[in-house]
């Protein structure tokens, strides 16, 4: 079982309102856990001062962020709660992901908290370059947080993986599963498994005039729901939480989170950087962009992110 000792919120410097510390604040309470809030600035004017003398720069620059720093600590005092740790932390950089990632690294972060903006229309998340670079580069879990309460005996979602039997796969299923049973018992909510499975590929019915698109489509399905299921033995998890769907799974997975209203989906995202993440992007990448509740985004064991030395 996955416990958070050690949170990182980053801090949002346009409002005083954050959903991010506020749900941070719920989890450290139920987990004696540290919380840091964490918030980056830079004002690219105070480089380009060239009358004045580096040390004149630089004293500028403190003096920024000392003021960020009194605002910051006046900010976190409404969301501090007895018993609670919430240490405030505030660095002059021009890429903040970085600065949240290094500073993760260094501290021994167990969870890296964000909040995300709601589209009011579409009820979607809209997410910033900043939040991608966290969930592509960040070697800890990432949960980025929507504006609305966990309600107890909730529901969260688990998008994983069967139609790979590699120990890669299975090994980033089961740390879904465990983070999202930590959670769990946490908020008593229910865990619910979902996966999706191809549908009959055209060429293949248009080819083959002989070929049975229903038979194979029923054995498809048949595999994925009797993987699921032992998958959900293996947690303790009840068979009827498991939800086996043709389709795609940026698809599957933000309609069924829908459906159950869930309060949270946790997947799997491998971290692809560079090139190929733009031209391609990641299955989870895709999912993100779709739900309309909280992300836990789950790296595989030996992810090492592009920040570390």
């Amino acid at each position: 079982m996955k416990d958070y000792k050690n949170i990182l919120v980053v801090i949002n410097p346009m409002t005083d309102h954050q959903p991010a510390l506020a749900r941070a604040v719920e989890l450290a309470a139920k987990s004696n856990a540290s919380i840091t809030a964490f918030l980056t600035i830079f004002d690219f004017s105070y480089e380009m001062t060239s009358i004045l003398s580096s040390h004149e720069r630089e004293a500028m620059r403190q003096g920024v962020i000392d003021q960020r720093e009194t605002w910051l600590k006046e900010a976190i005092k409404s969301y501090n709660k007895a018993g609670l740790t919430i240490t405030s932390k505030v660095v002059w950089h021009n890429r903040p992901f970085e600065s949240v990632i290094k500073y993760a690294i260094d501290e021994n972060v167990d969870l890296l908290v964000k909040s995300t903006h709601e589209h009011d229309k579409l009820k979607s998340i809209i997410f910033t370059p900043t939040d991608w670079h966290l969930l592509r580069k960040a070697p800890i879990p990432v949960l980025m947080v929507k504006e609305h309460d966990w309600q107890v005996a909730g529901k969260i979602v688990c998008a994983i993986n069967v139609a790979s039997e590699d120990d890669d796969h299975q090994t980033l299923n089961t740390k879904i599963i465990e983070n999202a049973l930590s959670l769990a018992a946490k908020f008593s909510a229910q865990i619910h498994l979902v996966n999706g499975y191809p549908g009959t590929p055209v060429n293949l019915a248009i080819e083959l005039p002989e070929f049975d698109a229903a038979s194979y489509n029923d054995t498809v399905r048949m595999q994925h729901e009797q993987r699921i299921q032992y998958i959900a033995n293996s947690f303790n998890i009840p068979l009827e939480n498991c939800h086996v769907e043709e389709g795609l799974p940026e698809d599957v997975i933000p309609d069924l989170a829908e459906k159950l209203d869930a309060e949270l989906v946790v997947l799997g995202t491998v971290g692809r950087t560079g090139f190929s993440a733009a031209l391609i992007g990641n299955t989870a990448e895709h999912v993100i962009d779709s739900i309309n509740c909280d992300l836990l985004a789950i790296k595989p064991d030996g992810y090492k992110s592009p920040l570390e030395e």
